[in-house]
């Protein structure tokens, strides 16, 4: 039997970074967590440190087998899901003439096509219910573009399209779509950044850390007339 507690929330990507941040914020709330990453013993760690009645899953969202058994996991263990937050990215930037094509081919796949399957399988359960939510975490390069970072952000920017497409075939629903651009954020994937370089292009000052990212991504899952809309986190950065 399914205890009615709160909602349940499948955080893909969410063993560490953005992802373990948002997890972090929806359990305090009350929600019921899958986290879900490629590698297990983490997700097992951030989940444990959640406490008690949350799930751990290890899945790699380009292969839609995995995301359809892992679908199945949740729906078996938390019951139907009610938001759906992708937080799952890798770059491997480089200037596009140095660019191997498997490492293009590696960044559309978990970046853009990972999403697209997550997105698809949430949605076929929570057409049943009504009010659920997603949110999917794209990056201000996505809009305003970096160079070094071409590939990374055609698949960031693609995730806006998808999903301001997304959210107009959803609508009728009652489910949506929305997207969260972080800027730089202190996470392993900026870890090697020149910080203090950096810094002095962003408005505000300073790096964000992920649990200011988790705030705005919360706002989007429980703001219940905001769909389609891209919220840009970044201390300013697209100002300059």
């Amino acid at each position: 039997i399914i205890l009615k507690m709160g909602k349940v929330c499948a955080v893909f990507g969410g063993s560490r970074g953005i992802g373990k941040a948002v997890a972090e914020l929806l359990a305090q709330k009350g929600c019921r967590l899958a986290i879900i990453a490629r590698n297990l013993d983490v997700a097992q760690t951030t989940a444990r440190n959640l406490g008690a009645g949350h799930l751990a899953l290890s899945c790699d969202v380009s292969s839609e087998q995995q995301v359809q058994k892992t679908f199945e996991e949740m729906q078996r263990n938390l019951g139907p899901i009610n938001y759906l937050v992708n937080a799952a990215g890798i770059n491997r930037d480089g200037l596009l003439l140095r660019t191997k094509t498997e490492d293009m081919i590696a960044q559309i796949h978990t970046n853009l096509l990972g999403t697209m399957l997550t997105c698809k399988a949430a949605v076929k359960t929570m057409i049943q219910q009504q009010g659920d939510a997603i949110v999917n975490i794209g990056d201000i390069v996505g809009l305003k573009g970096n160079s070094g970072q071409s590939v990374y952000s055609a698949t960031k920017a693609g995730l806006v399209g998808f999903s301001r497409s997304l959210a107009k075939e959803v609508a009728k629903k009652q489910i949506r779509v929305n997207v969260v651009a972080p800027g730089f954020i202190h996470t392993e994937m900026t870890a090697h950044l020149e910080e203090d370089q950096l810094k002095k292009a962003i408005p505000l000052g300073r790096f964000g850390e992920p649990h200011e990212v988790a705030q705005a991504v919360v706002f989007l899952l429980e703001s219940p007339y905001v769909t389609g809309s891209v919220l840009v986190v970044d201390g300013g950065l697209q100002l300059m």
